[in-house]
This record gives C-alpha cells, sequence and structure tokens, in this order.
C-alpha cells in the first residue's frame, strides 16, 4: 500500500460542480480514551478499513474494520486499550483494494472530555482528541503518559508564579520538587512542590521571578526527588488538542518599579507549560510592531 502523503500546508482550491467529495466521518470520544467513527457516504465495495497513519513515522498504522450499522453508516471502534503512540494520527478510508481516501470530519462529540479526571492510581494517562486540520481533514491528536502531571490554575503576580496540577501514576515523595530548565541544556532551577491533600494527587509550586533570566524555561515534575522520573507538566484533559493557539495568559513585568524582564506563562504546540522570560524592550517592541 502506497502510504499518502501527510497535510501539506497549501492553498484549498474551491471544489467545482462535479467534484466527488470525500466520505466523511462522524467521531465520537468516551472519557476512557477510546473513540467510536462512524464514516458516511464510503461508497466503494469490498471489505472497509478505517486506517489511522502517524505522521512522520513510515509504518506506525492501526487498521480498524468498520461495520454496517444502518442507515448508510460504517462503524469502527477505537478502544482505550489499544495503544496509540503520542503524535498526530491522520484518517483514511479505505474500501476493498482501492487506494485510502483521506476522511473528512463530520461532527465531533468531545463532550465526555471536558470534565475529564481520571483516578490518580491509573497507571498510564491515555489522551485521543479528534480535530479539524488546516485543510480541513480529520484527524487524531493522542498522548500517552506514566506518569503524567497535569497542569491547572495559574495565578501569574507580580513576583512570582503560582501553579496547581494533580499528579497520576505515582505520589509525592518526601523528596519531591519541580525543575525549571531553560531550554534543552541550560540552566535547572529547584522550585517546592507543596501537596494539596483537598485534591487527590493534588500539588502546587510556587515560582519566584528573582531566580529567572532570559530564556524559555520547561516545567519537569520530580514526585520521588532526583533519582526519580522527570515528569513533564503538561494540560491534556479537555477537549482542546492545541492549547499553544487557544489559552493565553497576561505577562507581568519584574521588578515592577523598574522592570527589566517580561514574564509569561505559556503552553507549546504539545500542550506542554512553559514560562517565557524576554526584555521588557524587546516586548514593547513586539507590541508595537503587531498593533
Amino acid at each position: 500500500m502506497t502510504r499518502p502523503p501527510a497535510d501539506q500546508p497549501l492553498r484549498t482550491p474551491q471544489p467545482k460542480e462535479d467534484t466527488i467529495l470525500p466520505p466523511r466521518a462522524d467521531c465520537l470520544a468516551d472519557s476512557a480514551g477510546g473513540l467510536t467513527f462512524d464514516v458516511l457516504d464510503g461508497g466503494g465495495s469490498g471489505p472497509a478499513h478505517l486506517l489511522l497513519l502517524r505522521r512522520n513515522a513510515e509504518d506506525d498504522a492501526v487498521r480498524l474494520p468498520l461495520t454496517p450499522v444502518g442507515q448508510g453508516r460504517l462503524r469502527a471502534v477505537l478502544p482505550d486499550g489499544v495503544e496509540l503512540a503520542e503524535g498526530r494520527w491522520d484518517t483514511y478510508l479505505r474500501t476493498g483494494e482501492e487506494e485510502p481516501r483521506r476522511l473528512a470530519p463530520g461532527t465531533n462529540d468531545l463532550r465526555a472530555l471536558v470534565d475529564r479526571s481520571p483516578s490518580p492510581d491509573a497507571a498510564r494517562i491515555a489522551v485521543r482528541i479528534p480535530y479539524v486540520t488546516k485543510n480541513g481533514n480529520l484527524s487524531v491528536r493522542s498522548w500517552l503518559r506514566a506518569p503524567h502531571a497535569e497542569a491547572g490554575d495559574l495565578t501569574v503576580e507580580e513576583a512570582r508564579l503560582t501553579v496547581r496540577g494533580r499528579l497520576y501514576g505515582t505520589a509525592l515523595g518526601e523528596a519531591a520538587h519541580a525543575e525549571l530548565r531553560e531550554g534543552d541544556e541550560g540552566t535547572v532551577l529547584r522550585v517546592e512542590v507543596t501537596a494539596d491533600p483537598s485534591v487527590p494527587g493534588g500539588f502546587s509550586c510556587t515560582v519566584d521571578h528573582r531566580t529567572l533570566a532570559e530564556g524559555t524555561w520547561k516545567f519537569r515534575l520530580r514526585p520521588a526527588g532526583e533519582d526519580g522520573p522527570r515528569v513533564r507538566l503538561s494540560r491534556l484533559l479537555d477537549d482542546v488538542p492545541d492549547k499553544h493557539d487557544i489559552f493565553h495568559y497576561p505577562g507581568t513585568d519584574y521588578p515592577g518599579d523598574s522592570p527589566a524582564l517580561r514574564i509569561r506563562p505559556v503552553y507549546t504546540p504539545s500542550n506542554e507549560l512553559t514560562l517565557t522570560v524576554t526584555p521588557v524592550s524587546a516586548s514593547v517592541s513586539a507590541s508595537a510592531s503587531a498593533s
């Protein structure tokens, strides 16, 4: 089978009257991480399958059988127990020996994801969020974390940032702390972590702005101290696949009497929490240019 190309940032042409529209699929997400696809207007003949192909991974594919469920619909189910590696998965319909056809989105029902709250004892957290690509196709964003630190409320003040969250798959030990690393190989700052007994798996940490220098700082939780895993602090448990474009937090200038730095929480395209620290002059110039 020839692997169809991934989405390309090309201008989408206007359909002509005789254009054959691509097959569409409704998608229903459940709170455990499972997905149900109902394919409409599939056409073709022979056994039908729904293909999930991971971008930039030549041989990474999941093949789900499609079965008739009435009213011209074919249904495929991706159970929460079937692992889907982290990344973006494009969806295709293949009927018989025909070449796979890219699926267009129908209705994405993500209501079960809005208030999702897994058990803190869960061995792993599987997140699959269907979404519409820039070219109008149906894809799935997947995360698979064990353990997982979910970022919650952020409180931005002049001199500090407080992050609240929940830890899944492990517990805070006596040596637990958080780390802030500048870039991939830069300075590492240690930040105290406090357990929140009112929330299962709850914790909070506060970053003192005096400790920060210019750069982009990544959060990691160390629930077992220096000898345990580094757990990325991310926000995954909702229905928003790309926080980077949706969640915008105000910045603060530090120090207040003669500010030199602007500090702002930012989610990366992978939904990981970072702090960006830029010179105030550069931030002001960028704001002026944007306006």
